[in-house]
């Protein structure tokens, strides 16, 4: 049950960062609820397509559907209250980080795949959705940017690992390893670190 509210709250997170990055393109309704819809389900599907889990996850159960829904209506209904929708987004976008590394993580070892491909997995269940809403609203996706961003998720998969080998309980593994991603994320923000640009000068 635990391990599922995590996933509804990351879908949250995630459909709510759509719905704010809609927002700022001004779209309309209907373009601002397939925002949020790919967003929160689409790193998701990547991963149950490869690991051949189908029909995807959010097929088989509509609490997902209902939950997009409601962080749709939500963002909507309390967009004034959030006059700060670039503080907002990068809010969620990083709940919804660290939520779906560790999701990412947990698939991954279900069906006896390696750590490092369970890294994998994770940073692609975390990132894909977020791929997918900013190539939809014309920008370029924030993963391919010097900003540290898919690096987080590696480390957030690393320090699972780690910390699973010191036999640490799984609950407390949980919130340690998205802890260490929502942390890190925001000190790379605060502090301004980036991975260094491979082009011209």
């Amino acid at each position: 049950m635990f391990f599922y509210l995590l996933d509804i709250l990351g879908t949250m997170a995630f459909a709510i960062s759509g719905v704010l990055t809609a927002l700022n393109k001004k779209m309309d309704p209907f373009g601002v609820f397939v925002i949020a819809f790919v967003t929160a389900v689409g790193g998701g599907t990547l991963r149950d397509v490869l690991i051949g889990r189908t029909p995807v996850g959010w097929m088989q159960d509509l609490n997902y559907v209902y939950v997009i829904t409601a962080g749709f209506v939500l963002a909507i209904i309390f967009r004034k209250k959030l006059d700060k929708l670039r503080t907002s987004l990068f809010f969620f976008d990083t709940i919804g980080l660290g939520v779906f590394t560790l999701i990412g993580l947990e698939k991954g070892m279900d069906v006896n795949l390696h750590p490092v491909i369970c890294i994998a997995l994770g940073t692609m269940t975390a990132c894909f959705g977020g791929v997918t809403r900013d190539i939809l609203c014309n920008q370029i996706p924030v993963v391919f940017r010097r900003e540290i961003y898919a690096t987080i998720c590696i480390l957030g998969g690393g320090v699972f690992f780690l910390l699973k080998a010191l036999d640490v309980s799984n609950g407390l593994l949980y919130i340690l390893t998205s802890g260490v991603i929502i942390i890190v994320r925001l000190m790379a923000v605060m502090f301004k670190w980036s991975l260094p640009s491979l082009g011209k000068n």
